[in-house]
């Protein structure tokens, strides 16, 4: 059992640590100064009341641009927010805590995000060419 908690931990740092070198190649590859001011800034999502944004909205990025995404729990319960099939994953959050990721993917495709915690916070990002 501590072995597979450890193979799940060590699964989940390297995800992060994916995402994060491809958010930072990205940025370094698409630095054509002010036209990106806006993507980097991203997208926010709060979770509450059991939603994501309050209605758990469809996210759109395009293929082989990051989008950097920021997560708040602003509920009095955890949350957390899962990508399975782009290797996003927050762990849970609580109450006034964030988390700051990115959306990847060279292919486009439409993934389920969700909360592992609640199965009516879920949505789709769609990644198009």
């Amino acid at each position: 059992m501590n072995q597979l908690r450890n193979n799940i931990i060590a699964i989940v740092a390297i995800s992060f640590a994916t995402v994060g070198a491809l958010w930072g190649v990205g940025n370094l590859m698409n630095n054509s100064g002010p036209s990106n001011a806006n993507a980097s800034q991203g997208l926010l999502l709060v979770a509450e009341n059991n939603a994501f944004n309050g209605s758990n909205p469809d996210i759109h990025a395009k293929a082989g641009v990051p989008l950097k995404i920021v997560i708040v729990n602003k509920d009095f319960v955890r949350h957390d927010f899962i990508i399975d099939k782009l290797n996003v994953n927050t762990a849970y959050l609580r109450t006034e805590q964030d988390f700051t990721t990115a959306i990847a993917s060279d292919s486009p495709g439409t993934f389920q995000y969700y909360c592992s915690l609640h199965p009516s916070m879920q949505g789709k990002v769609i990644i198009s060419p």
